[in-house]
């Protein structure tokens, strides 16, 4: 008798432990779930906005976005980026005349044409103090002192500052996490507002599985049937190809 209860006693013991394990598992599991996956969004954050950064300028030089991962990578590693140099600012004297930005520098570019027919300059800084005094379009309009220059820089430096060069530059096609999976991306450059205007537009795009797929599989499951009943996207994403959202991440 006394060895039956002793034997109850240690299940009743185990059952209460085990019990308390699951309990304490139920409470845990789900957050530190949410921790890693708060961690891990960092990391993917960062990449869809370096490709948002690259898909834009692609699209400022090309008129079209590219879905094409590759070819974004090559653009990034040769194309130039192109930057105007400022220097001075029309009044609003000057801009009730009628003087617009394009036609300040279309008069400056007349003049130095003039005026590399006529003389050599030992630098630019040379040539516009020469025009700024002497030319008479130039001079009439009262823009001396104002400059615009076209340089070309390094893609990468322009846009990253420094942050990547031409082979670490290939991580941001790659979801973090996710054992060299790349990311989703398509392009509609064909989208027209309701006006007939044309609006090229894309979508980059890290679906939770492929960064989440080695933690707890409920946990994964419920995120993701949690989202699609929200008719949310399940990942993360920057862009939009079915409608206008100006780039923007589903984050954000």
């Amino acid at each position: 008798m006394k060895t039956t209860r002793n034997i109850v006693i240690c299940v009743l013991s185990i059952a209460a432990v085990v019990m308390a394990y699951f309990c304490v598992t139920s409470v845990t599991t789900p957050i530190k779930f949410e921790n890693t996956r708060a961690e891990r969004e960092v990391a993917v954050i960062k990449n869809l906005v370096d490709l948002r950064t690259a898909e834009v300028e692609y699209h400022h030089q090309n008129g079209r976005f590219t879905a094409d991962l590759d070819s974004l990578l090559l653009f990034l590693k040769t194309a130039p980026k192109k930057e105007v140099l400022k220097e001075g600012s029309l009044t609003d004297k000057q801009l009730e005349a009628g003087l617009t930005e394009h036609k300040a520098v279309k008069i400056l570019n007349e003049a130095k044409k003039k005026a590399l027919k006529k003389n050599q300059f030992e630098n630019n800084d040379a040539l516009y103090a020469y025009i700024w005094e002497n030319d008479k379009d130039v001079v009439s309009n009262g823009l001396a002192g104002f400059r615009r220059d076209t340089i070309e820089l390094n893609m990468l430096q322009a846009l990253y500052k420094g942050e990547y060069d031409e082979k670490s530059i290939d991580r941001i096609t790659e979801i973090p996490y996710s054992e060299g999976k790349r990311f989703e991306m398509e392009v509609n450059n064909d989208y027209k507002t309701s006006q007939g205007i044309r609006v090229p537009l894309f979508e980059a795009r890290a679906p939770f599985e492929s960064y989440l797929s080695d933690l707890n599989e409920q946990e994964l499951v419920n995120l993701i049937d949690r989202e699609t009943k929200l008719e949310h996207y399940a990942g993360l994403k920057v862009g939009d190809i079915y409608a206008p959202n100006n780039n923007a991440g589903n984050w954000e």
